[in-house]
């Protein structure tokens, strides 16, 4: 992009909702955050059953609660960390220091590919529990659909946080590659690749006497001795 960097221009210029919805990244941020709300819903509205025995519940994933408790809360992070890093996108372009626009890209890198871990694990977690889980816990296959709604979507934001974190990288090599940013917006004192100007020695121009030599300015000023002291023989 002109006159910008890491994948947005200058800071100052006005916010433009079309350019930002537009975005890969944005975009993938919206669709992994649909995706947080079906895994999480999933599992609080559907993933508990009432006991046979009682009035207490059971988690449907073959009665473990670690795992509901887990995808619960897999899901409401994810949900909050894209709302915040939303909120970023909205704010990068405005973000005038490159430093911090490389630190915020930075960090975008990490916490994606730690999400996709986090839903990496989470999904094989889930697939387990549910394919051991026994038959005679739930006769009436209730909420099967929701268990296996939140195992798909959990699946699905890995691909979703892992392309966020392949996004990111790409716009932390623009911002490496390219001093996209205009003079204005460095500070010349950190540029210490600017070579100084080489000092050119004056040439030899005509004599002032008039005497048909040519007439070379002394090297030193304290070299060339008055006329005075050398008719008085000092």
């Amino acid at each position: 992009m002109e006159g910008g960097a890491y994948g947005a221009g200058k800071a100052g210029g006005a916010f433009d909702p079309h350019t930002l919805v537009r975005q890969p990244h944005t975009i993938l941020r919206v669709v992994s955050w649909v995706f947080s709300i079906v895994v999480f819903g999933s599992i609080v509205n559907e993933g508990y059953l009432n006991s046979n025995s009682g009035g207490e519940k059971f988690c449907i994933y073959n009665r473990n609660p670690n795992a509901c408790s887990y995808g619960v809360a897999v899901g409401v992070l994810a949900f909050l960390t894209c709302l915040l890093y939303l909120a970023l996108d909205v704010y990068f372009p405005q973000i005038s220091s490159v430093k911090d626009r490389k630190k915020a890209v930075l960090s975008d890198i990490g916490v994606s590919a730690f999400w996709a871990f986090l839903w990496f694990v989470g999904f094989c977690f889930l697939a387990n529990q549910w394919q051991v889980s026994k038959p005679k816990d739930n006769p009436m296959n209730e909420g099967t659909d929701a268990a296996r709604a939140a195992i798909t979507f959990s699946f699905f934001s890995i691909f979703t946080w892992a392309g966020q974190a392949v996004l990111a990288f790409q716009r932390y090599q623009i911002g490496a590659d390219s001093a996209l940013f205009s003079q204005d917006y460095m500070d010349p004192s950190q540029d210490s690749s600017m070579p100084y100007a080489p000092y050119v020695e004056p040439s030899a121009g005509p004599d002032p006497a008039g005497l048909g030599g040519t007439y070379q300015q002394p090297a030193n000023a304290f070299d060339a001795e008055p006329q005075g002291y050398q008719s008085q023989g000092y």
